[in-house]
Protein backbone atom coordinates (compact mmCIF):
# COMPACT_ATOMS: atom_id res chain seq x y z
CA UNK A 1 0.00 0.00 0.00
CA UNK A 2 1.15 3.52 -0.81
CA UNK A 3 0.27 6.12 1.83
CA UNK A 4 0.68 9.81 1.07
CA UNK A 5 0.95 12.06 4.12
CA UNK A 6 -0.03 15.70 3.44
CA UNK A 7 0.53 18.72 5.64
CA UNK A 8 -1.74 21.69 4.76
CA UNK A 9 -0.66 25.26 4.17
CA UNK A 10 -0.22 27.76 7.00
CA UNK A 11 -1.66 31.19 6.26
CA UNK A 12 0.45 34.26 6.87
CA UNK A 13 0.43 34.85 10.63
CA UNK A 14 2.90 36.09 13.21
CA UNK A 15 3.95 32.48 13.78
CA UNK A 16 4.47 31.70 10.08
CA UNK A 17 7.51 34.02 9.91
CA UNK A 18 6.91 34.01 6.16
CA UNK A 19 8.46 37.44 5.50
CA UNK A 20 11.45 36.67 7.74
CA UNK A 21 12.13 33.31 6.06
CA UNK A 22 12.96 35.07 2.81
CA UNK A 23 16.05 36.57 4.42
CA UNK A 24 17.52 33.13 5.13
CA UNK A 25 16.28 31.30 2.03
CA UNK A 26 13.97 28.88 3.86
CA UNK A 27 10.48 27.73 2.89
CA UNK A 28 8.84 27.17 6.29
CA UNK A 29 9.54 27.75 9.97
CA UNK A 30 9.03 24.15 11.18
CA UNK A 31 8.44 20.71 9.66
CA UNK A 32 5.29 18.63 10.38
CA UNK A 33 6.49 16.73 13.44
CA UNK A 34 3.11 15.05 14.00
CA UNK A 35 2.96 13.50 10.53
CA UNK A 36 6.62 12.47 10.71
CA UNK A 37 5.80 10.64 13.93
CA UNK A 38 2.67 9.05 12.44
CA UNK A 39 4.75 7.85 9.49
CA UNK A 40 7.04 6.05 11.94
CA UNK A 41 4.00 4.14 13.30
CA UNK A 42 3.02 2.66 9.94
CA UNK A 43 3.71 -1.04 9.37
CA UNK A 44 6.76 -2.28 7.55
CA UNK A 45 6.03 -2.81 3.89
CA UNK A 46 3.89 0.32 3.60
CA UNK A 47 5.37 2.78 1.13
CA UNK A 48 5.22 6.38 2.34
CA UNK A 49 5.66 9.85 0.95
CA UNK A 50 5.18 13.15 2.73
CA UNK A 51 4.22 16.40 1.03
CA UNK A 52 4.37 19.55 3.14
CA UNK A 53 2.59 22.08 0.93
CA UNK A 54 4.35 24.85 2.85
CA UNK A 55 7.58 23.86 1.10
CA UNK A 56 6.55 21.69 -1.89
CA UNK A 57 3.72 21.56 -4.40
CA UNK A 58 1.18 18.75 -4.18
CA UNK A 59 1.22 17.26 -7.67
CA UNK A 60 -1.17 15.06 -9.60
CA UNK A 61 1.64 12.49 -9.73
CA UNK A 62 1.69 12.39 -5.91
CA UNK A 63 -2.04 11.71 -5.85
CA UNK A 64 -1.93 9.08 -8.61
CA UNK A 65 0.85 7.27 -6.72
CA UNK A 66 -1.16 7.08 -3.50
CA UNK A 67 -3.64 4.42 -2.42
CA UNK A 68 -4.66 6.43 0.65
CA UNK A 69 -4.02 9.91 2.04
CA UNK A 70 -3.29 10.87 5.65
CA UNK A 71 -3.82 14.53 6.62
CA UNK A 72 -2.86 16.11 9.93
CA UNK A 73 -3.62 19.74 10.73
CA UNK A 74 -4.11 22.44 13.33
CA UNK A 75 -7.03 24.85 13.41
CA UNK A 76 -5.15 27.59 11.60
CA UNK A 77 -4.74 25.25 8.60
CA UNK A 78 -8.51 24.72 8.20
CA UNK A 79 -8.89 26.41 4.80
CA UNK A 80 -5.98 24.61 3.18
CA UNK A 81 -7.01 21.27 4.72
CA UNK A 82 -10.50 21.62 3.25
CA UNK A 83 -9.12 22.28 -0.24
CA UNK A 84 -6.74 19.33 -0.03
CA UNK A 85 -9.47 16.97 1.16
CA UNK A 86 -11.72 18.05 -1.72
CA UNK A 87 -8.92 17.51 -4.22
CA UNK A 88 -8.15 14.06 -2.83
CA UNK A 89 -11.81 13.05 -3.01
CA UNK A 90 -11.98 14.22 -6.64
CA UNK A 91 -9.06 11.91 -7.32
CA UNK A 92 -10.96 9.01 -5.78
CA UNK A 93 -8.69 8.65 -2.76
CA UNK A 94 -9.68 7.59 0.73
CA UNK A 95 -8.80 10.30 3.26
CA UNK A 96 -7.69 9.64 6.83
CA UNK A 97 -7.49 12.72 9.07
CA UNK A 98 -6.19 13.44 12.56
CA UNK A 99 -4.58 16.12 14.68
CA UNK A 100 -5.97 19.04 16.71
CA UNK A 101 -8.22 20.47 13.97
CA UNK A 102 -10.13 17.24 13.37
CA UNK A 103 -10.09 16.13 17.00
CA UNK A 104 -11.76 19.37 18.11
CA UNK A 105 -14.42 19.47 15.38
CA UNK A 106 -14.87 16.04 13.77
CA UNK A 107 -18.45 16.83 12.76
CA UNK A 108 -17.22 19.61 10.42
CA UNK A 109 -15.44 17.23 8.04
CA UNK A 110 -18.04 15.04 6.41
CA UNK A 111 -15.85 14.35 3.36
CA UNK A 112 -13.20 12.58 5.45
CA UNK A 113 -13.50 8.80 5.23
CA UNK A 114 -11.76 7.96 8.51
CA UNK A 115 -11.14 10.20 11.51
CA UNK A 116 -8.25 8.88 13.62
CA UNK A 117 -8.45 11.33 16.50
CA UNK A 118 -6.79 12.11 19.83
CA UNK A 119 -3.28 10.66 20.20
CA UNK A 120 -2.25 8.53 17.23
CA UNK A 121 -0.25 6.19 19.46
CA UNK A 122 -3.62 4.92 20.76
CA UNK A 123 -5.98 5.28 17.80
CA UNK A 124 -3.81 4.52 14.76
CA UNK A 125 -3.06 0.85 15.62
CA UNK A 126 -6.75 -0.22 15.84
CA UNK A 127 -7.48 1.65 12.61
CA UNK A 128 -4.63 -0.11 10.82
CA UNK A 129 -5.76 -3.47 12.17
CA UNK A 130 -9.34 -2.90 11.04
CA UNK A 131 -8.08 -1.67 7.68
CA UNK A 132 -6.04 -4.84 7.15
CA UNK A 133 -9.16 -6.89 7.97
CA UNK A 134 -11.28 -4.91 5.52
CA UNK A 135 -13.60 -3.32 8.10
CA UNK A 136 -12.29 0.12 9.03
CA UNK A 137 -14.62 2.31 11.07
CA UNK A 138 -15.14 5.99 10.38
CA UNK A 139 -14.18 7.38 13.80
CA UNK A 140 -11.51 6.26 16.24
CA UNK A 141 -11.28 7.89 19.66
CA UNK A 142 -9.08 7.22 22.70
CA UNK A 143 -10.37 6.85 26.24
CA UNK A 144 -7.08 7.83 27.87
CA UNK A 145 -3.60 9.10 27.13
CA UNK A 146 -0.61 7.30 25.69
CA UNK A 147 2.74 6.34 27.17
CA UNK A 148 5.22 8.63 25.39
CA UNK A 149 8.03 6.19 26.08
CA UNK A 150 6.43 4.01 23.40
CA UNK A 151 6.41 6.80 20.80
CA UNK A 152 8.74 6.06 17.86
CA UNK A 153 11.46 8.30 16.44
CA UNK A 154 10.01 10.58 13.72
CA UNK A 155 10.76 9.74 10.08
CA UNK A 156 13.11 12.62 9.27
CA UNK A 157 14.13 10.85 6.06
CA UNK A 158 10.77 11.82 4.50
CA UNK A 159 11.61 15.55 4.27
CA UNK A 160 14.42 17.81 3.16
CA UNK A 161 15.45 19.46 6.43
CA UNK A 162 17.34 22.20 4.56
CA UNK A 163 14.01 23.78 3.57
CA UNK A 164 13.15 24.61 7.20
CA UNK A 165 14.35 27.40 9.47
CA UNK A 166 14.19 25.20 12.57
CA UNK A 167 13.52 21.56 13.41
CA UNK A 168 11.36 20.35 16.28
CA UNK A 169 11.23 17.68 18.91
CA UNK A 170 8.76 16.73 21.65
CA UNK A 171 9.72 15.74 25.17
CA UNK A 172 6.40 15.91 27.02
CA UNK A 173 2.64 16.31 26.65
CA UNK A 174 0.15 17.67 29.15
CA UNK A 175 0.08 20.71 31.41
CA UNK A 176 -0.62 20.92 35.16
CA UNK A 177 -2.48 24.24 34.83
CA UNK A 178 -6.09 24.98 34.06
CA UNK A 179 -6.37 28.08 31.83
CA UNK A 180 -9.94 28.59 30.68
CA UNK A 181 -9.10 29.49 27.07
CA UNK A 182 -6.49 26.76 26.44
CA UNK A 183 -7.29 23.43 24.78
CA UNK A 184 -4.01 21.74 25.66
CA UNK A 185 -5.46 19.86 28.63
CA UNK A 186 -8.48 18.82 26.55
CA UNK A 187 -6.11 17.30 24.00
CA UNK A 188 -3.36 15.97 26.28
CA UNK A 189 -4.58 16.08 29.88
CA UNK A 190 -3.21 17.60 33.09
CA UNK A 191 -0.71 14.88 33.93
CA UNK A 192 2.66 15.61 32.36
CA UNK A 193 3.86 12.59 30.40
CA UNK A 194 7.48 12.46 29.28
CA UNK A 195 9.83 10.63 27.00
CA UNK A 196 12.99 9.19 28.50
CA UNK A 197 16.24 11.13 28.15
CA UNK A 198 17.56 8.32 25.96
CA UNK A 199 14.67 8.79 23.53
CA UNK A 200 15.47 12.50 23.24
CA UNK A 201 19.19 11.84 22.77
CA UNK A 202 18.41 9.27 20.08
CA UNK A 203 16.26 11.80 18.23
CA UNK A 204 18.89 14.51 18.62
CA UNK A 205 21.62 12.17 17.35
CA UNK A 206 19.57 11.44 14.26
CA UNK A 207 19.02 15.16 13.61
CA UNK A 208 22.67 16.00 14.25
CA UNK A 209 23.96 13.13 12.07
CA UNK A 210 21.77 14.46 9.26
CA UNK A 211 23.89 17.61 9.35
CA UNK A 212 21.58 19.93 11.26
CA UNK A 213 23.30 22.69 13.24
CA UNK A 214 20.46 25.17 13.71
CA UNK A 215 17.60 25.80 16.10
CA UNK A 216 15.53 22.97 17.56
CA UNK A 217 12.13 23.77 19.05
CA UNK A 218 11.00 21.63 21.98
CA UNK A 219 7.30 21.88 21.17
CA UNK A 220 6.06 20.95 24.66
CA UNK A 221 3.18 23.17 25.70
CA UNK A 222 4.85 23.58 29.09
CA UNK A 223 8.40 22.28 29.10
CA UNK A 224 8.76 22.78 32.87
CA UNK A 225 5.63 20.83 33.81
CA UNK A 226 7.82 18.44 35.81
CA UNK A 227 10.76 20.49 37.10
CA UNK A 228 12.30 17.70 39.17
CA UNK A 229 12.53 15.34 36.20
CA UNK A 230 14.10 18.08 34.08
CA UNK A 231 16.74 18.85 36.71
CA UNK A 232 17.66 15.27 37.51
CA UNK A 233 17.25 13.52 34.15
CA UNK A 234 16.71 15.40 30.90
CA UNK A 235 18.81 18.56 31.31
CA UNK A 236 21.90 16.72 32.61
CA UNK A 237 21.58 14.38 29.61
CA UNK A 238 21.37 17.35 27.23
CA UNK A 239 24.39 18.99 28.86
CA UNK A 240 26.35 15.78 28.41
CA UNK A 241 25.18 15.46 24.79
CA UNK A 242 26.40 18.96 23.96
CA UNK A 243 29.96 18.44 25.13
CA UNK A 244 31.19 17.25 21.74
CA UNK A 245 28.55 19.01 19.62
CA UNK A 246 28.48 22.42 17.97
CA UNK A 247 25.40 24.49 17.19
CA UNK A 248 21.85 23.24 17.74
CA UNK A 249 20.42 25.84 20.09
CA UNK A 250 17.09 25.05 21.71
CA UNK A 251 13.90 27.01 22.33
CA UNK A 252 10.69 25.99 24.06
CA UNK A 253 7.50 27.06 25.84
CA UNK A 254 7.11 27.38 29.59
CA UNK A 255 5.08 29.05 32.31
CA UNK A 256 6.13 32.22 34.12
CA UNK A 257 7.01 30.33 37.32
CA UNK A 258 10.25 29.45 35.54
CA UNK A 259 11.45 32.77 36.97
CA UNK A 260 11.19 31.30 40.49
CA UNK A 261 13.84 28.66 39.86
CA UNK A 262 17.34 30.02 39.24
CA UNK A 263 18.81 26.51 39.23
CA UNK A 264 16.43 25.37 36.50
CA UNK A 265 17.13 28.42 34.34
CA UNK A 266 20.88 27.90 34.69
CA UNK A 267 20.56 24.24 33.71
CA UNK A 268 18.46 25.14 30.66
CA UNK A 269 21.03 27.69 29.51
CA UNK A 270 23.87 25.20 30.04
CA UNK A 271 21.88 22.63 28.08
CA UNK A 272 21.68 25.01 25.10
CA UNK A 273 18.35 26.80 25.48
CA UNK A 274 18.43 30.45 24.44
CA UNK A 275 14.77 31.47 24.33
CA UNK A 276 11.40 30.57 25.82
CA UNK A 277 7.83 31.48 24.92
CA UNK A 278 5.68 32.36 27.95
CA UNK A 279 1.95 33.00 28.05
CA UNK A 280 1.71 36.22 30.06
CA UNK A 281 -1.75 37.08 28.67
CA UNK A 282 -2.48 40.22 30.70
CA UNK A 283 -1.03 42.52 33.37
CA UNK A 284 -4.56 42.81 34.85
CA UNK A 285 -5.21 40.59 37.89
CA UNK A 286 -8.97 40.51 37.24
CA UNK A 287 -8.38 39.10 33.76
CA UNK A 288 -5.99 36.49 35.11
CA UNK A 289 -8.62 35.47 37.67
CA UNK A 290 -11.29 35.29 34.98
CA UNK A 291 -9.25 32.99 32.73
CA UNK A 292 -7.99 30.89 35.66
CA UNK A 293 -4.36 31.79 35.04
CA UNK A 294 -3.69 31.59 38.77
CA UNK A 295 0.04 30.92 38.41
CA UNK A 296 0.46 34.38 36.79
CA UNK A 297 -1.26 36.19 39.68
CA UNK A 298 0.26 37.92 42.70
CA UNK A 299 3.60 38.31 40.94
CA UNK A 300 5.75 41.11 39.65
CA UNK A 301 5.57 40.02 36.02
CA UNK A 302 8.02 42.67 34.86
CA UNK A 303 10.60 41.49 37.38
CA UNK A 304 9.97 37.87 36.38
CA UNK A 305 10.73 38.69 32.75
CA UNK A 306 13.94 40.47 33.76
CA UNK A 307 15.04 37.46 35.83
CA UNK A 308 14.59 35.16 32.86
CA UNK A 309 16.39 37.56 30.52
CA UNK A 310 19.29 37.88 32.94
CA UNK A 311 19.62 34.11 33.10
CA UNK A 312 20.38 34.04 29.36
CA UNK A 313 16.91 33.11 28.08
CA UNK A 314 15.16 35.53 25.76
CA UNK A 315 11.45 35.79 26.60
CA UNK A 316 8.87 35.67 23.83
CA UNK A 317 5.46 36.60 25.22
CA UNK A 318 1.85 35.78 24.47
CA UNK A 319 -0.79 38.43 25.24
CA UNK A 320 -4.58 38.42 24.94
CA UNK A 321 -7.17 41.20 24.83
CA UNK A 322 -10.92 40.75 24.91
CA UNK A 323 -11.55 39.20 28.31
CA UNK A 324 -14.86 40.09 29.93
CA UNK A 325 -12.91 41.88 32.66
CA UNK A 326 -11.08 44.09 30.16
CA UNK A 327 -11.91 47.78 30.20
CA UNK A 328 -10.88 50.30 27.51
CA UNK A 329 -7.75 51.10 29.54
CA UNK A 330 -6.38 47.59 28.98
CA UNK A 331 -4.91 48.41 25.58
CA UNK A 332 -2.59 51.12 26.88
CA UNK A 333 -1.76 49.00 29.92
CA UNK A 334 -0.73 46.16 27.62
CA UNK A 335 1.36 48.51 25.48
CA UNK A 336 3.10 49.91 28.55
CA UNK A 337 3.82 46.44 29.94
CA UNK A 338 5.23 45.15 26.66
CA UNK A 339 7.48 48.19 26.26
CA UNK A 340 8.75 48.10 29.84
CA UNK A 341 9.35 44.35 29.79
CA UNK A 342 11.64 44.41 26.76
CA UNK A 343 9.74 41.47 25.27
CA UNK A 344 10.59 41.91 21.60
CA UNK A 345 8.47 39.09 20.23
CA UNK A 346 5.09 40.06 21.67
CA UNK A 347 2.38 37.86 20.15
CA UNK A 348 -0.90 39.70 20.81
CA UNK A 349 -4.22 38.12 19.89
CA UNK A 350 -7.88 38.77 20.45
CA UNK A 351 -9.51 36.24 22.74
CA UNK A 352 -10.89 33.19 20.96
CA UNK A 353 -12.75 30.17 22.32
CA UNK A 354 -11.36 26.86 20.99
CA UNK A 355 -13.84 23.96 21.03
CA UNK A 356 -13.27 21.66 23.99
CA UNK A 357 -12.30 24.46 26.39
CA UNK A 358 -14.25 25.69 29.39
CA UNK A 359 -14.32 29.11 27.74
CA UNK A 360 -16.05 27.68 24.68
CA UNK A 361 -18.63 25.86 26.79
CA UNK A 362 -19.31 28.94 28.92
CA UNK A 363 -19.69 31.35 26.02
CA UNK A 364 -21.70 28.88 23.95
CA UNK A 365 -24.13 28.67 26.87
CA UNK A 366 -24.36 32.49 26.75
CA UNK A 367 -24.93 32.38 22.96
CA UNK A 368 -21.68 34.28 22.41
CA UNK A 369 -19.84 31.82 20.14
CA UNK A 370 -20.58 33.05 16.61
CA UNK A 371 -17.98 31.57 14.26
CA UNK A 372 -15.67 28.61 13.81
CA UNK A 373 -12.39 28.76 15.68
CA UNK A 374 -9.69 29.91 13.25
CA UNK A 375 -6.58 29.51 15.38
CA UNK A 376 -5.28 32.66 13.68
CA UNK A 377 -3.66 35.38 15.80
CA UNK A 378 -3.94 38.18 13.26
CA UNK A 379 -6.51 39.94 11.11
CA UNK A 380 -8.60 41.00 14.11
CA UNK A 381 -9.99 37.49 14.40
CA UNK A 382 -12.25 36.23 17.15
CA UNK A 383 -15.07 33.68 17.21
CA UNK A 384 -16.87 35.25 20.19
CA UNK A 385 -18.92 38.31 21.03
CA UNK A 386 -16.68 40.21 23.48
CA UNK A 387 -18.21 41.93 26.49
CA UNK A 388 -16.80 45.34 25.47
CA UNK A 389 -18.21 45.02 21.96
CA UNK A 390 -16.44 43.84 18.83
CA UNK A 391 -15.84 47.30 17.35
CA UNK A 392 -14.24 48.65 20.52
CA UNK A 393 -12.10 45.53 20.88
CA UNK A 394 -10.95 45.68 17.28
CA UNK A 395 -10.10 49.38 17.54
CA UNK A 396 -8.09 48.79 20.70
CA UNK A 397 -6.32 45.79 19.19
CA UNK A 398 -5.30 47.81 16.14
CA UNK A 399 -4.04 50.58 18.40
CA UNK A 400 -1.88 48.08 20.26
CA UNK A 401 -0.39 46.62 17.11
CA UNK A 402 0.36 50.04 15.63
CA UNK A 403 2.15 51.01 18.82
CA UNK A 404 4.18 47.93 19.70
CA UNK A 405 5.36 47.25 16.14
CA UNK A 406 6.07 50.86 15.18
CA UNK A 407 9.81 50.93 14.39
CA UNK A 408 10.65 53.34 17.22
CA UNK A 409 8.97 51.21 19.89
CA UNK A 410 10.02 47.87 18.44
CA UNK A 411 13.71 48.78 18.19
CA UNK A 412 13.60 50.30 21.65
CA UNK A 413 12.45 46.92 22.96
CA UNK A 414 15.29 45.17 21.17
CA UNK A 415 17.79 47.47 22.81
CA UNK A 416 16.20 47.05 26.25
CA UNK A 417 16.21 43.29 25.82
CA UNK A 418 19.86 43.19 24.77
CA UNK A 419 20.79 45.31 27.80
CA UNK A 420 19.29 42.71 30.13
CA UNK A 421 20.08 39.53 28.24
CA UNK A 422 23.02 37.40 29.24
CA UNK A 423 24.48 35.88 26.10
CA UNK A 424 24.31 32.05 26.18
CA UNK A 425 27.53 30.17 25.56
CA UNK A 426 25.96 28.17 22.73
CA UNK A 427 25.31 29.89 19.40
CA UNK A 428 24.43 28.78 15.92
CA UNK A 429 27.48 28.63 13.64
CA UNK A 430 27.63 31.06 10.76
CA UNK A 431 26.69 29.60 7.41
CA UNK A 432 26.17 31.07 3.97
CA UNK A 433 22.47 31.77 4.49
CA UNK A 434 23.06 33.57 7.78
CA UNK A 435 25.73 35.73 6.16
CA UNK A 436 23.41 36.45 3.24
CA UNK A 437 20.61 37.27 5.70
CA UNK A 438 22.79 39.97 7.22
CA UNK A 439 23.48 41.57 3.85
CA UNK A 440 19.83 41.27 2.82
CA UNK A 441 18.80 42.98 6.05
CA UNK A 442 21.29 45.79 5.39
CA UNK A 443 19.60 46.41 2.04
CA UNK A 444 15.93 45.75 2.82
CA UNK A 445 15.88 47.26 6.31
CA UNK A 446 18.88 49.55 6.33
CA UNK A 447 18.35 51.15 2.90
CA UNK A 448 14.82 50.50 1.66
CA UNK A 449 13.01 50.15 4.98
CA UNK A 450 11.10 52.82 6.83
CA UNK A 451 13.00 51.67 9.91
CA UNK A 452 16.46 52.29 8.41
CA UNK A 453 17.45 54.93 10.97
CA UNK A 454 16.48 52.66 13.87
CA UNK A 455 18.17 49.66 12.21
CA UNK A 456 21.59 51.31 11.89
CA UNK A 457 21.30 52.90 15.30
CA UNK A 458 20.63 49.46 16.86
CA UNK A 459 23.52 47.80 15.05
CA UNK A 460 25.90 50.59 16.04
CA UNK A 461 24.83 50.42 19.69
CA UNK A 462 25.12 46.61 19.70
CA UNK A 463 28.61 46.66 18.19
CA UNK A 464 29.71 49.14 20.84
CA UNK A 465 28.06 47.59 23.90
CA UNK A 466 27.08 43.96 23.19
CA UNK A 467 29.07 42.87 20.11
CA UNK A 468 28.55 39.16 20.74
CA UNK A 469 24.79 39.72 20.51
CA UNK A 470 24.97 41.28 17.03
CA UNK A 471 23.54 38.16 15.29
CA UNK A 472 20.56 38.26 17.65
CA UNK A 473 20.04 41.97 17.02
CA UNK A 474 19.94 41.35 13.26
CA UNK A 475 17.58 38.40 13.72
CA UNK A 476 15.17 40.44 15.83
CA UNK A 477 15.27 43.28 13.31
CA UNK A 478 14.29 40.81 10.59
CA UNK A 479 11.47 39.48 12.78
CA UNK A 480 10.23 43.04 13.17
CA UNK A 481 10.03 43.37 9.38
CA UNK A 482 7.81 40.26 9.31
CA UNK A 483 5.54 41.48 12.11
CA UNK A 484 5.05 44.87 10.47
CA UNK A 485 4.25 43.29 7.11
CA UNK A 486 1.62 41.08 8.76
CA UNK A 487 0.12 44.09 10.53
CA UNK A 488 0.05 46.18 7.35
CA UNK A 489 -1.55 43.44 5.27
CA UNK A 490 -4.06 41.94 7.69
CA UNK A 491 -4.72 44.27 10.63
CA UNK A 492 -4.48 47.97 9.78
Amino acid sequence: MNILLIYPKFPDTFWSFSYALRFIGKKAAFPPLGLLTVAAMLPQGVQTRLVDVNVDRLTDEDLSWADMVFIGAMAVQRESAGKIIARCKQSGLKVVAGGPLFTAEPEAFGQVDHLVLDEAELTLPPFLEDLSNGRPQRVYRASGFCDLQQTPVPRWDLINIKKYASLNIQFSRGCPFNCEFCNVTALFGHRVRMKSPQQIITELDLIYDAGWRGGIFFVDDNFIGNKHYLKTHLLPALIQWRRDKKGCVFLTEASINLADDAELMALMVNAGFDSVFIGIESPDENCLTECRKAHNKNRDLLLDVKKIHRSGLQVMGGFIVGFDSDTPSIFQRQIDFIQKSGIVTAMVGMLQAPPGTRLFDRLKGENRVKHSFSGDNVAGTTNILPAMGLDRLLDGYRLMMRQIYAPRNYYRRIKNSLKELKRPDVTQPLDLQRVLAFFRSCIRLGIWGKERFHYWRLLTWTLCHKPRLLPLAVTLAIYGHHYRRICELYIF
